[in-house]
């Protein structure tokens, strides 16, 4: 799975005021070519759209859950098929039962200290976050003083400036709703967020 984020480069990372909106968001990044996604929990719904995707979709995709804050929550997406758990902080345990279930876990860290505590808690990425607030020069300098542990820098990250964090270090990034145009995507113009998404399988 972490060969697969890898070699994906760019991961969406979709938070949705709705589960339809999210649903068909996904439909329109898997025509667009990602076989990774992320799912956040603040979408109402997620954990039953987890499962429902998983069950339509297979294998096509591979389905990761973020914004994890506990443990039940985190049991409850894996028990619904998800693939990745993504924290945006430490949360105790969580590395542990992704692994137990024979999936990865994404921890949160933006301090050296965060990240190497992330690192110690069984992260197999740490996720930079909110990668904004320091910007790829904040993502270099944690590099190199841990050039061993992948870093995914997600919060803020866009077509303009992801060049930057792949130069400064990152494994892969992690692009919010930057990655959907959302015009086409309230006037459900299924081409038009499919085209948009593709600029950054092609960048």
């Amino acid at each position: 799975m972490r060969a697969r984020l890898t070699a994906q480069r760019v991961v969406p990372v979709l938070r949705f005021a709705s589960a339809e909106e999210a649903r068909f968001a996904v439909d329109c990044l898997v025509e667009s070519g990602f076989g990774c996604i992320e799912l956040t929990l603040t979408t109402p719904g997620a954990v039953e759209l987890i499962a429902e995707l998983r069950a339509r979709l297979g294998a096509a995709i591979s389905i990761g859950v973020g914004t994890v804050l506990d443990l039940s929550s985190g049991e409850r997406c894996l028990a619904a098929g998800a693939d990745f758990l993504v924290s945006p902080c430490m949360v105790a345990g969580m590395a542990a039962r992704a692994h137990a279930a024979g999936r990865i876990a994404l921890i949160g860290g933006y301090t050296p200290g965060e990240v190497l505590a992330a690192r110690r808690e069984g992260a197999d990425i740490v996720k930079l976050f909110p990668a904004a607030s320091g910007g790829p020069a904040h993502l270099g300098a944690i590099h190199t003083v841990f050039p061993d542990i992948p870093l995914c820098p997600t919060g803020g990250v866009s077509l303009a400036n992801m060049q930057d964090y792949f130069a400064a270090g990152a494994a892969f990034v992690g692009v919010g709703n930057n990655i959907i145009d959302t015009a086409a995507l309230r006037a459900r113009e299924r081409n038009g967020v499919i085209e948009h998404a593709r600029k950054y399988l092609r960048t």
